[in-house]
C-alpha cells in the first residue's frame, strides 16, 4: 500500500488495519482501492492477489483493451456495461484467461477452468476444471463387447455393428 501511495496513486480505501476475529496474529489486508494508477507504478505492474483494486482511467474501450492486452499478466478482468455489443467484443477479443461481464470477480465454479494467460499461468494446467481432473486422476479407456449369444463366437476382424 505504501508503495502505491509513494508512487502517486490515490488510496481511497485502506485495508492495512484489517483484523480477522480469532486470527489476530495473522497477516491480512482488507479491501483496498487505489485510484489514478499509472502503468509505470509497481501496483499496476505486479500481479497482486488480494482484495486490492487499481483504477486506471482511459478514454475508450479500445484503449482499455490495449492496456490489458499489453500487460505481461493475464489472470482475470471484468467489464461493467449495459452495451451487449461492447460486452461481446470485449469477451471475444481480450487476451485474459478469466473474463467477467457485470460481475466483480470472474472466478468460476470448480468445474470450470481457473487461471490466467500469459505470465499468470503457472505450468501447463489449470487448478480447476478438466485440467484438474486430468492431473489428479489416471484415465483408463476400456472397450468391451458382450455378444448377445452365450455361444462362443469365432474371431471377428471388423468393427462390431451389433
Amino acid at each position: 500500500m505504501t508503495g502505491g501511495v509513494a508512487e502517486g496513486a490515490e488510496l481511497l480505501a485502506d485495508g492495512r488495519g484489517f483484523s480477522l476475529a480469532g486470527h489476530e496474529p495473522g497477516f491480512f489486508v482488507g479491501a483496498t482501492l487505489f485510484d489514478k494508477v499509472q502503468t509505470d507504478m509497481s501496483i499496476y505492474r505486479d500481479e497482486i492477489f488480494g482484495p486490492v483494486l487499481c483504477v486506471l482511467r482511459v478514454d475508450s474501450l479500445g484503449a482499455a483493451m490495449k492496456l490489458i492486452d499489453e500487460h505481461e499478466f493475464g489472470n482475470g478482468t471484468c467489464l461493467f456495461t449495459r452495451d451487449g455489443e461492447a460486452a461481446r467484443y470485449f469477451t471475444d477479443n481480450i487476451q485474459v484467461g478469466m473474463v467477467g461481464v457485470n460481475v466483480a470477480l470472474p472466478v468460476p465454479i470448480a468445474s470450470q477452468s481457473f487461471g490466467g494467460w500469459k505470465r499468470s499461468l503457472f505450468g501447463d494446467l489449470y487448478v480447476y476444471g478438466p485440467d484438474a481432473v486430468r492431473f489428479y486422476t489416471r484415465r483408463k479407456t476400456m472397450t468391451q463387447r458382450w455378444p448377445a449369444s452365450s455361444v462362443t463366437e469365432k474371431a471377428r476382424y471388423a468393427f462390431p455393428s451389433t
